[in-house]
């Protein structure tokens, strides 16, 4: 069976994101996908769940945009080596995405610099 163009399937995801479209976003989700943030909480999983967790990540910074340091590629997922910038808010995102061989995500994870989070909040909200 032929894998998925990862490359190219995270240049969609991607661009969905840049969007501010949770519900492209979940598009690209399996139906039991999980996304995990890694802050406490416990995962959102199941697409609708994904996409109410996406919305939310939007709501919370809603000048939500993102640069790219690299992106490393397995053979059924990425890496995603990010910082997350929202006016005067940013701070570095690690991703681990798993993607079905049929092209749908079917786990992201998360992990936020804490200390960076924090203290970006602290500063915005002075």
């Amino acid at each position: 069976m032929k894998r998925v163009d990862l490359v190219s399937f995270s240049e969609r995801y991607f661009a969905a994101w840049a969007a501010r479209d949770p519900d492209a976003i979940a598009a690209l989700h399996t139906e039991d996908t999980r996304f995990w943030t890694h802050t406490g909480a416990p995962p959102a999983i199941g697409r609708q769940a994904a996409r109410d967790a996406f919305a939310a990540v939007f709501d919370q910074f809603p000048k939500f945009s993102f640069e790219v340091y690299r992106v490393l590629y397995g053979d059924d997922h990425w890496v995603l080596d990010w910082a997350l910038i929202s006016g005067t808010v940013r701070f570095d995102c690690l991703d681990v995405v798993t993607v079905t061989p049929d092209g749908l995500v079917s786990r992201k994870d998360s992990f936020i610099d804490s200390a960076q989070l924090m203290a970006a909040l602290d500063k915005a909200s002075a």
